[in-house]
C-alpha cells in the first residue's frame, strides 16, 4: 500500500550534481493561485484534465522510447499523486524519487500507454483495470540516457493497494495536490552548465524527507501549471547532465 509522507524536515538525500555556476530562481507558476483553489479532488482533476491530448498511438521518436504513469486517487475528499523512490543500490538515478513507468518494449508493448501501465504494474502492483487514463502530458525528452518520455496521467477509484518491487522500488508513498503546490514546496534553480553562459531552468520539491527534481520535477510542475491554468511554454528537454565537470 502507499504511504503518505511523514511529517519532518523538508528535502532528502539525494545526489543532485550543481554545477559551480547556480542562481537563486523565481516563484512557482502557480505562487499567484489562492491557497483555496489549490486543493483539488479526484473530480476537479478529472475536470481540468478534460482538454489533455488523447495518449499517442505511437512511440516517440528522437529517442529511445519510454513512458511514465501520473497516477492519483482521493482520500479525504483530496487528490494524491503516487511517487517512488529509487533503491540506492541502482546503477542509474540511485535514490531519486520517479513516476512508475520505463522503457517501452516491442515485445510487450503495443503503444506507450500499454508500457507505462505494464511498468506500473511490475513497479508498485497496480492493476491497469483499475487506472482510467485521463490525458497525456507534454512529452520530455532527456539528454542523458537520450529517452524520449511519454507521460499519461491515470486516475483510481479509491485508496489503491501498493506493493513496491523488491529490487526495483525502494518505496512508493502518496502526496496531495495541495502539499506539492504549497508555496514552501517548490524551489528554482537557474544552472550555468559551459563558458557559453547557457542557463537552464531547475524545478525541485522539497517535500518531507525527500526531494523530487530532474526529469520527474519538470513532468510534475507542466502537470501542476496545468490543474491550476498557469501553463506557460517551456523547454521540455533535460540538460546534459554528462558535460558537466
Amino acid at each position: 500500500m502507499t504511504e503518505p509522507i511523514a511529517r519532518g524536515a523538508r528535502g532528502g538525500r539525494q545526489h543532485i550534481p550543481r554545477p559551480p555556476r547556480t542562481r537563486i530562481g523565481g516563484a512557482a507558476p502557480w505562487a499567484d493561485v489562492p491557497a483555496g483553489r489549490r486543493r483539488l479532488s479526484l473530480v476537479d482533476v478529472r475536470a481540468r484534465c478534460a482538454d489533455l491530448p488523447p495518449p499517442p498511438p505511437l512511440a516517440p521518436g528522437g529517442g529511445r522510447p519510454s513512458a511514465v504513469l501520473v497516477a492519483l486517487f482521493e482520500r479525504d475528499g483530496e487528490a494524491r499523486l503516487v511517487l517512488t523512490k529509487r533503491p540506492e543500490s541502482m546503477p542509474n538515478h540511485p535514490g531519486q524519487i520517479a513516476f512508475p513507468g520505463g522503457k517501452f518494449e516491442p515485445a510487450l508493448d503495443t503503444t506507450p500507454l500499454d508500457a507505462a501501465l505494464r511498468e506500473a504494474q511490475e513497479e508498485i502492483g497496480l492493476d491497469p483495470a483499475s487506472v482510467e487514463i485521463v490525458g497525456a502530458l507534454h512529452p520530455l525528452g532527456t539528454v542523458l540516457g537520450q529517452f524520449s518520455i511519454e507521460p499519461f496521467v491515470g486516475v483510481v477509484e479509491g485508496v489503491p493497494d501498493l506493493t513496491p518491487h523488491e529490487w526495483e522500488v525502494a518505496s512508493v508513498f502518496d502526496v496531495a495536490i495541495s502539499e506539492l503546490l504549497s508555496d514552501e514546496v517548490f524551489r528554482e534553480e537557474w544552472w550555468t552548465w559551459d563558458a557559453s553562459g547557457h542557463e537552464r531552468s531547475m524545478q525541485f520539491y522539497e517535500l518531507i524527507g525527500e526531494t523530487v527534481w530532474g526529469a520527474t520535477a519538470r513532468i510534475l510542475t507542466g502537470f501542476l501549471a496545468h490543474l491550476t491554468g498557469t501553463d506557460g511554454p517551456g523547454d521540455w528537454s533535460e540538460p546534459p547532465l554528462g558535460t558537466m565537470p
